[in-house]
Formats: structure tokens, C-alpha cells, sequence
């Protein structure tokens, strides 16, 4: 083994042999006469491995970046085609009042032989509906997901334009459903807020920030709560976005809000026409509570009740005291129909801020909290004291059909009973759309899908005839 070179051109070796008695090494140098080594040979050599190191590392290098280019292409190009088959997978689904042949107004006619075809549909469970991811892949490119579903194609009247409404959509799950609600309600000079629960589903957040990323004012809420049933949080919800549309450059007169169950029964032009009659007063369910004023008599805990998606607010025995400023209480729905300048009162005054400060621990909050505050001597819209109960059916919000009440006050429910709520069937279209209210809840495809076909079909009628 070669140790170094000497002056004299010769090279120093070793020589290892091993001694097979004592194992050690028997190290001998020794001079060995070579040839003399050439400094250029030298050179040659170390450069000769240097250059194919180099060819090595470049080599390795320009396959690991072209493995990389592939995988990101192919990934890119998996997401274009998923985002185009899920956009083809909503705009082109084939609507089951055409694959089965029904008509519409048929139904709105309550003729028996077309009200029975949907029985048949309910019944055959025909209904496929879009999940979330596909929702998201869909918004993936939103030039093409706001032109195949039309949401650049609406038009509007003068009156209309003049007279911009804000939404707020307080909504956890069915990014389908909710996507449907947002296109049947939606004009391009509104505002919409979307408010999701932080406790949703990754694809269901990913979807709802899709469409607020896609469509022309639609944004999410800067605020996000983690919805409790009953509780204060799902007040807070609507509150978190009546204070960003405050904030927008949209100088809407109204604001309406909604959750993912519920689907219009009047055009934005009906809305605006009849919202400019109320001449700014506001459309709140608001009643004397009656024995309900158990929910703020008494202190509330959230605890674990099992539910399906929340916690839920459980009496104690402590007792509550009473609301600040002498307020009286009056109960109603979370649901309302507001001035601006009301809103503005709320977001505002020290005594709604107060007033939600005590609210905190009550049982449904938002079900005294706007019913309250509109009975409020001198408040923008004030409804007074004096006044006779406003109830569900004289509030135009919401038109809901609770079971205890049909067959007395409204026909009976032809769909479903969800906690006491009826969920519409198609056989319902006819009274949904005559009864004068403005918004229908509840409704769930997976219940009646042809019932919202219908709606669907019914406003898109009346738009056309407005323009």
C-alpha cells in the first residue's frame, strides 16, 4: 500500500502480512524502485473521477427532478379532471322530475296521480347527493363552477339593484344543500355571510370557503364559533355576521338569516317589494313568554346530553337575576328579518350589549334575545309592548309547521317529523308557495327531493316573468 512519494520519485509502501501466531501485524518497509509517476498522470486521473462524480450527481439529480415534475403534473392534472367531473357531477345531474317524468305544476295542482310519483321516488330512496368533497373539487375553478351553474347569468331589475339585502347563513354540514340555498337566494349586488360551525366536518369548511372564494360577495365570517344547541354561541353565530355586513361596502336595507334547512318561497324582486312595505319596521316572531320564562329565571350549564352534534345548556337551581335595565321579555324564533339601522342599534347600544351579557347563561338565548330587543321603547323599527303577539304565521320569516298544531292551524305534514319539526313533502308545494311567507323550513332531499325541484322550478317562473 502506497503511503507517500519521495523527492526522489520513488514511493514509501507498506507491506501488511499477518503473523498467524501472535495475530499481530508484521509491518515491513521496504523501497520499492517504480517507474517515476507522472504529475500530468496524477492530474489526469483525479480528474477523470471527479468528472464522473459530477456526471453522477447530475444525473441523479435531473431524474429525481423530472420524477418530480411528473408527480406534480399528474397530481395537478388529477385535481383538474376531479374538479371537472365534480362540476359535470353538479350542473349536468339529471333532476328526478325529468327522469321520472313528473310535472311541477301538477303537483302544485295537488293532482293525485303525480303527487303518488313521488311517493314512489321517496319510497325507492332515488336520491344521490353530492358530498362535500365533491363540492370542493368543484370550486376548485371557479371561473368555470360560477358559469355552469348560472350564478353570472342572473339578472335583475332597477328596483332591486337599488335596494341590495345581506344574508346571514349559519350552517354545519350538507355543502350540497347549502350551495343550492346560496344559488336559489343569490343576486350579484347582495351580501352574503357564511358562518360554519368550527366544529364541522375538513371537506364541509373546505367547501364552504370554496364557494366564499368562487362567487362574488360571499365570504366567511371573521369570527368562528363552536355551536352549542340552545346555547349562546349559536346567537353569537348570527351576531359574528351582522357585525362584518356591517363592515362591508354593500349598503344593504335588510338582512335575513338562515340555516342549511331552510329554501326561499318568494323571488329577490317579491323580497324587495315586500320589505320596502314594511317601511322599516322589522319582521320578528316576538310573544309573551308564558312559562318559558323558566329558561332565564334560573342559571344554565352546558353539559354533554348526547346529542348528535352539541352540548346543550341544563337548568340549575341557582336563581337568575332579572334582565338589566328593567327590560320586559318576550320569546320568538332565532329567525329575523332586520332594518340596518336596528342592527346598527344592537351592534351599538350598551344596553344590547348588556343585555347579552346577561343572556349568557339562559337556555336559547336567540330565541328571547331579537324577540325581546324589538319591543324596546324608541328602537329602529320598534314593535311596542302594547301590540298583540306576533307568532310564527303573522311573522313572514319563516313558515314552519310544528306537529302539535296540524290539522289546526295548517294542513298536516306529508313528509317527515324531526324533533317535532315537519320536514316538507311535495304534496306540501301548493300551501308552501301560497301562504305568503317568505322562506320554508325545513326541507331535506333525502326526505323529498322533488319538493325542492319544484321550488326551484317555481321561483325560476317568476324571475322570468320579472325581466
Amino acid at each position: 500500500m502506497c503511503l507517500f512519494v519521495s523527492s526522489s520519485g520513488c514511493r514509501f509502501c507498506l507491506n501488511y502480512s499477518l503473523n498467524r501466531t501472535d495475530y499481530g501485524p508484521n509491518l515491513t518497509c521496504m523501497r520499492v524502485i517504480t517507474l517515476p509517476l507522472s504529475h500530468t498522470r496524477m492530474k489526469t486521473s483525479w480528474l477523470h473521477l471527479k468528472c464522473k462524480k459530477v456526471i453522477f450527481f447530475v444525473g441523479f439529480t435531473l431524474a429525481l427532478l423530472i420524477y418530480c415534475f411528473t408527480i406534480s403534473f399528474l397530481k395537478v392534472k388529477g385535481v383538474q379532471n376531479g374538479g371537472k367531473r365534480a362540476k359535470k357531477e353538479i350542473s349536468e345531474m339529471p333532476r328526478l322530475t325529468a327522469k321520472y317524468g313528473i310535472n311541477c305544476t301538477r303537483i302544485y295542482e295537488m293532482e293525485p296521480v303525480e303527487v303518488a310519483k313521488t311517493l314512489v321516488i321517496r319510497k325507492q330512496k332515488s336520491y344521490v347527493e353530492p358530498t362535500d368533497e365533491i363540492i370542493v373539487n368543484a370550486t376548485s375553478d371557479c371561473d368555470q363552477f360560477v358559469s355552469s351553474l348560472g350564478y353570472d347569468a342572473i339578472q335583475v331589475t332597477e328596483s332591486e339593484r337599488e335596494f341590495p339585502l345581506a344574508y346571514s347563513l349559519v350552517v354545519h354540514r350538507n355543502a350540497a344543500l347549502v350551495e343550492r340555498l346560496l344559488r336559489a337566494v343569490y343576486v350579484p349586488h347582495n351580501i352574503y355571510c357564511i358562518h360554519y360551525d368550527r366544529k364541522s366536518s375538513t371537506d364541509f369548511m373546505l367547501a364552504m370557503n370554496g364557494l366564499a372564494r368562487c362567487i362574488p360577495n360571499v365570504f366567511i365570517a371573521s369570527k368562528l364559533e363552536r355551536v352549542q344547541y340552545a346555547g349562546i354561541s349559536r346567537l353569537r353565530a348570527d351576531l359574528n355576521c351582522l357585525s362584518d355586513l356591517l363592515d362591508s361596502e354593500v349598503k344593504w336595507k335588510y338582512v335575513i338569516n338562515l340555516c342549511g334547512q331552510d329554501f326561499p318561497l318568494r323571488t329577490n324582486a317579491e323580497l324587495v317589494s315586500d320589505l320596502k312595505g314594511l317601511k322599516g319596521r322589522n319582521m320578528v316572531e316576538s310573544k309573551w313568554p308564558g312559562a318559558k320564562n323558566r329558561r332565564w329565571s334560573v342559571h344554565h350549564l352546558l353539559k354533554n346530553k348526547k346529542f348528535e352534534f352539541y352540548n346543550t345548556p341544563v337548568s340549575t337551581s341557582d336563581k337568575k337575576r332579572p334582565p338589566p335595565y328593567d327590560i320586559e321579555m318576550f320569546v320568538g324564533s332565532a329567525y329575523f328579518t332586520l332594518s340596518r339601522e336596528f342592527v346598527y342599534f344592537v351592534h351599538w347600544s350598551y344596553l344590547a350589549r348588556n343585555f347579552l351579557a346577561w343572556s349568557e347563561d339562559t337556555f336559547s338565548p336567540d330565541e328571547h334575545f331579537w324577540a325581546t330587543l324589538v319591543r324596546v321603547p324608541g328602537v329602529p323599527g320598534e314593535v311596542p309592548r302594547s301590540e298583540a303577539d306576533i307568532s310564527e304565521l303573522i311573522s313572514k320569516t319563516r313558515l314552519v309547521k310544528w306537529s302539535a298544531f296540524e290539522g289546526r292551524l295548517y294542513p298536516r305534514c306529508t313528509g317527515v317529523h324531526v324533533r317535532k319539526i315537519c320536514i316538507y313533502g311535495a304534496a306540501e308545494l301548493r300551501w308552501l308557495l301560497n301562504y305568503g311567507h317568505w322562506f320554508a323550513n325545513k326541507v331535506d332531499p333525502k326526505v323529498d327531493p322533488v319538493l325542492i325541484e319544484c321550488l326551484e322550478e317555481k321561483l325560476a317562473e317568476k324571475r322570468r316573468s320579472f325581466h
